[in-house]
C-alpha cells in the first residue's frame, strides 16, 4: 500500500511564497555565483548560529574537507571520527588527504565515545571530529578535555544539528570550526546541495573563502591549491527565505519528539535518550532487534520508515584502504536502528498515527 504518512515532505509549504520571491529576486538580478545573496546569508546564518563567521560552500562534505585543509591537515595525518554517521563524514577526511580513524560510539547517546576516542589517539592524530548525530550534540566536554590534553583540534560535524546546543553552548562555537549541510532533507534545507563552515577564527574563515574559490586572492590570481565549491546565489536566497522559519520548525520537531517519547514509553522499541535540551531532532531513531518486522508492521499501517544508517562506515568498501578498526557498538546499533517520520509538516493526526503504530509493535 502507498504510505499515508510519508517519511518526509520536501515541497515548500508555509514558506512557499517567500521561497518563490527569493528565486524571482535572483533571476531578476542576473547574478548567480558569490554575490549579495551569499554574503547576506553568511551574515544571517552566522548570527543565528552565534558565531562571527559563516562561509557558504558547495556541500557539507566540502565544508569538512575545507576546514581540514585550512588547518593544514592532510597526508600522513589522522582524524578520529565515529563509525555511525553518513559515510560522507569520513569521505571528507579522505578528500583532505588524511586518514579517518574510527572510535566507537556511546551505546546510549550514539555519538563519539570519549573513552574510545582517547584510546584511538596516535602520534599522527591531528583532530577529533565528533558528529552531532540525529540533531543531538556529541558529549563535548570530555572530548574538549582530551583534545586539550593532546593538543588536537576539534572539528564539529554539525550537518544534522542546525542551531543545536551542547550544555547550552551552540554547536559550531565549541571546536575550531564546524561544518554543516543544507541538503534538502536537513532542518534548514536548500533546493539542492549546499553547505557552510562556521568558525570564530577570522583567519580560518578567510582561508576557507580562498580555498572554496580556487585559492584565488584576487581575480585570476591563485595563490594556493583551491577547489571549486561555492554556495550559489539561488540556494543562498532560498536559505535566507527559510532561515526565519527555522526556530518555529525546530519547536515543532521537539513537540513531535515529545509525543513520540510519551507514546513509546514501555513499547517494544527502544528510544535513545535525550541527553541535551538543545536536541533539534533532525531524525527520530528507534532501536529494535526485529527491524524488518517493525518496518513491515509500520508499512502495513501506512507509515514510511527509513534506516540511518544500515552499514557502519568502517565496513564500507570505500573505506577499506583506511585499515579501520572494528566498532562493535556501532555494528549492533546499525543493525537495530530505524527512523520514524520527523518533519515540521506532520499533522497532529499523522503524528498520532505514527505514535500509535510504533507503540503497538510487539503487542
Amino acid at each position: 500500500m502507498s504510505a499515508t504518512v510519508p517519511f518526509n515532505a520536501l515541497k515548500p509549504a508555509e514558506d512557499a511564497a517567500d521561497v518563490r520571491a527569493a528565486i524571482d529576486r535572483v533571476l531578476a538580478s542576473g547574478w548567480f555565483i558569490l554575490g549579495p545573496e551569499v554574503e547576506a546569508f553568511e551574515a544571517e546564518f552566522a548570527a543565528a548560529s552565534r558565531v562571527p563567521h559563516a562561509v557558504g560552500v558547495g556541500t557539507g562534505t566540502d565544508a569538512i574537507t575545507l576546514i581540514l585543509r585550512a588547518l593544514d591537515i592532510g597526508a600522513g595525518d589522522e582524524v578520529i571520527t565515529p563509525p555511525l554517521s553518513a559515510a560522507y563524514s569520513a569521505l571528507a577526511v579522505m578528500m583532505a588527504g588524511a586518514r579517518p580513524v574510527f572510535a566507537d560510539i556511546d551505546p546510549e547517546r550514539l555519538t563519539l565515545d570519549p573513552r574510545a576516542t582517547e584510546a584511538a589517539i596516535t602520534a599522527r592524530t591531528r583532530a577529533i571530529m565528533p558528529v552531532h548525530l540525529y540533531g543531538q550534540a556529541a558529549d563535548m566536554r570530555p572530548l574538549e578535555a582530551i583534545a586539550q590534553q593532546h593538543n588536537l583540534a576539534i572539528v564539529e560535524d554539525a550537518a544534522q544539528a542546525h542551531l543545536a546546543t551542547a550544555d547550552g553552548r551552540p554547536v559550531g562555537t565549541i571546536g575550531v570550526a564546524a561544518a554543516t549541510s543544507f541538503y534538502p532533507t536537513k532542518n534548514l534545507g536548500a533546493a539542492g546541495d549546499g553547505g557552510a563552515v562556521l568558525t570564530r577564527d577570522a583567519q580560518l574563515a578567510a582561508r576557507v573563502k580562498r580555498l572554496r574559490n580556487g585559492g584565488q586572492t584576487t581575480r585570476y590570481r591563485h595563490d594556493e591549491f583551491g577547489v571549486n565549491s561555492r554556495l550559489d546565489e539561488m540556494q543562498a536566497a532560498i536559505l535566507r527565505a527559510r532561515l526565519k522559519y527555522l526556530a518555529g520548525w525546530t519547536a515543532k520537531r521537539r513537540s513531535i519528539a515529545a509525543r513520540y517519547r510519551s507514546a513509546l514509553n514501555g513499547a517494544g522499541v527502544t528510544v535513545p535518550r535525550e541527553f541535551d535540551a538543545g536536541h533539534v531532532y533532525h531524525l527520530f531513531p528507534v532501536l529494535t532487534d526485529a527491524r524488518d518486522r517493525f518496518q513491515a508492521h509500520m508499512k502495513e499501517r501506512g507509515i514510511e520508515t527509513l534506516i540511518h544508517y544500515p552499514v557502519p562506515i568502517p565496513r564500507q568498501p570505500a573505506l577499506q584502504s583506511a585499515s579501520p578498526a572494528m566498532c562493535p557498538i556501532a555494528d549492533r546499533v546499525c543493525a537495530q536502528v530505524v527512523s520514524l517520520p520527523m518533519y515540521p509538516g506532520l499533522s497532529d493526526a499523522a503524528v498520532a498515527a505514527v505514535a500509535e503504530a510504533a507503540a503497538t509493535f510487539g503487542r
